[in-house]
């Protein structure tokens, strides 16, 4: 089975769940987040993390595909971490930088793609979200005598 992991600081993790389920249907219940507290040490949240996969029933076979909000934040080193002391890095793409568009194109094509072409995608994917809003001014009405 494959499986998405978010991974944050504070509740974005969270949040970006709670906005995926509006476009995920089922999928949802393969999605997990985990988010580091306000106060919370890394130590508590390894805790956590040990927590979770001691919760689920995960087998040597599943996937994990994981997306942080920051490379190098104590959330992602902690899950990566533990990640690998229970053997599953190796079956791991991870992912930093989030955005809702990069969460939802992994949801969408885990099941339809090979892990490079899903890599190239999201990463792909995640970047052609960015971009400036431009709202046209209004034009002016009044008439001009």
């Amino acid at each position: 089975m494959k499986y998405l992991v978010l991974v944050s600081h504070g509740g974005f993790a969270d949040g970006l769940k709670t906005s995926l389920a509006m476009f995920a249907g089922d999928q949802i219940n393969r999605v997990f987040a985990l988010g580091l507290e306000p106060g919370t040490s890394a130590d508590t949240f390894k805790e956590k993390v040990n927590h979770f996969f001691d919760e689920h029933d995960f087998s040597n076979d599943d996937q994990f595909f994981v997306l942080a909000d920051i490379v190098g934040g104590s959330p992602l080193t902690t899950f990566t971490s533990v990640l690998s002391e229970r053997g599953f890095l190796a079956n791991s793409q991870i992912f930093g930088g989030t955005n809702l568009t990069m969460a939802l194109t992994t949801l969408v094509s885990m099941d339809a793609m090979d892990k490079a072409t899903l890599s190239s995608t999201i990463l792909s994917e995640a970047g052609n979200a960015l971009e400036e809003f431009k709202v046209a001014a209004p034009e002016d009405d009044d008439d001009e005598i």
